[in-house]
Formats: structure tokens, sequence, C-alpha cells
């Protein structure tokens, strides 16, 4: 496995949407940086989950890595899921986060603001997409059709049309806002 360079990475975004929105300004080193859909305060002590602003999709042959930004952490802010996305995923993440403030002071994150570093890494062996209850989550019903056109087009082995249907009318999470 190996992170892939920042010109690999911005072919990957144009080929497939590995994330949309997609704005070059926000690709750092030899990743991207996910920002926030909706600003949230966190108080001291208190868990919420923030949606990212940007659709991910990891293709079969990738896994992602994610990593919060410094800045944060330094303010005491602590990133508490697994920091792995799994190949063959596509949806907003849940970035669940706890304010450890040593000041017991709260974090506001405003809409739009940088928080997560993501890095692709190139995966060896057989395929083995993600097919859990999170898939399509937070998204629009045009969103999932867009990314559902791609997977069958793209990937059509690992994603027959009528499973993607099925599991996209079963996710998880519906986004109120969209």
């Amino acid at each position: 496995m190996c992170i892939i360079g920042k010109n690999e990475l911005v072919e990957l975004i144009k080929s497939y949407k590995c994330l949309h929105p997609f704005d070059y300004s926000l690709l750092d080193g030899d990743g991207y940086v996910l920002t926030v859909k909706e600003e949230r305060t966190l108080h001291y002590l208190e868990h919420q989950n923030l949606i990212s602003n940007e659709v991910v999709f990891t293709p079969p042959s990738f896994v992602a890595h994610l990593t919060a930004k410094s800045k944060y952490g330094r303010m005491g802010l602590s990133f508490l899921n697994a920091a792995k996305v799994h190949s063959g995923f596509v949806g907003r993440l849940a970035l669940e986060l706890v304010n450890l403030s040593n000041e017991r002071q709260p974090i506001t994150i405003k809409r739009g603001d940088p928080l997560m570093h993501i890095e692709f890494m190139k995966r060896e062996g057989e395929p083995s997409p993600y097919n859990g209850n999170y898939m399509f989550q937070y998204m629009s019903e045009d969103e999932i059709a867009e990314y559902i056109a791609i997977l069958t087009r793209e990937f059509k082995p690992l994603f027959p049309k009528e499973t993607l249907l099925k599991v996209a009318k079963a996710r998880v999470a519906l986004a109120p806002s969209l």
C-alpha cells in the first residue's frame, strides 16, 4: 500500500468524482482537506457527529485514511471514529468529535471550515468493496443516482445496479437539509 500523490489524486477525482464538490485549493500535500456541511458548536465534553460537505467515493482499488487538522487538536477537539474509509464506500462522512478542551470552552466549527485530512492509498489484492448500512449516507436522491451511474459504468461486476438501488433505499441516514 502507498499513498497516492497529488497528481494521481486529482486524476482520481476527475475520473470518478472521489470528492464532490472538489475545490483545488483544499489539496494539501498528498491529500485533501474535507470541510463540514453545517456550523456546529461543541461544548466541553460534548460529543457530536459533524457531516462532511464532500461526498467521498473510495474506488475499489483504494482505501482512504483520515486525520484531523492539528489546529483543532490544539484546541482540544478529539476525533473519535475509525480513521479509515473502506474501498467502494460512497457517502458523506460522519466525523465523530468530542470537545476535551483544557479551558472547558466551546469550540465552533463553521460551515466550510477545513477539518479533516483524507489521503487515498492503493490497496493490493482482489477488490472487496464496502457493503454496509452506511453506503450513500447523507446524500440526496440526485447524488445517489449520479454515483450509481458511475459505479455501474466503471465497476459493473462489483456493483450490480439492482443491489445498489436496494442499498440506497435501506441506507441508515438521510440528510434532512438535502
